[in-house]
């Protein structure tokens, strides 16, 4: 006679393998979210340099000519940041492309945090000139955008 099939052993196994991947990038996540941008105060280039700028940036808006001349004077610091986190694109050489997802995770809660750092900051814009900035695809695009709901 045929045994029959019982995939709830098989199952069980499967929700706890899950169960420590997710667990493992919930670990990075919580790394990450302890260290993030610390060099920004550590380093003391780069403190002096966001000392200068980022009440200036404050005040302008993101993607603008003017912002893009603060950024031009904050790129010494800026260069020091980029080769250490690698939550910005331009971390990698080939920008985007070479992100992980918990990269990115990191990445659209840092440009959520900075659009509110704008007096007219607004996320869904940048997300949208990023686009052009980083050339991602629009369907990563919608994927951060729907991920914005969540923050």
């Amino acid at each position: 006679m045929k045994e029959v099939y019982d995939s709830q052993k098989d199952t069980m196994e499967h929700i706890s393998k899950v169960r420590v991947y997710i667990s493992k990038i919930n670990d990075e996540l919580t790394d990450r979210a302890l260290k993030h941008d610390h060099d920004k105060i550590d380093n003391p280039i780069e403190k002096a340099l966001f000392d200068e700028y980022t009440p200036k940036l404050k005040n302008c808006t993101y993607g603008s000519d003017e912002y893009k001349k603060f950024l031009a004077g904050l790129k010494e610091g800026l260069d020091i940041h980029y080769a250490n986190n690698r939550h910005h694109p331009e971390h990698f050489e080939n920008g985007i492309k070479e992100m992980t997802l918990v990269d990115l995770i990191e990445m659209i809660c840092d440009w959520k945090a900075a659009s509110e750092r704008h007096a007219d900051g607004d996320v869904y814009k940048s997300i949208e000139i990023n686009q052009k900035r980083f050339d991602y695809s629009d369907e990563l695009k919608q994927i951060l955008k729907n991920t914005i709901g969540i923050l």
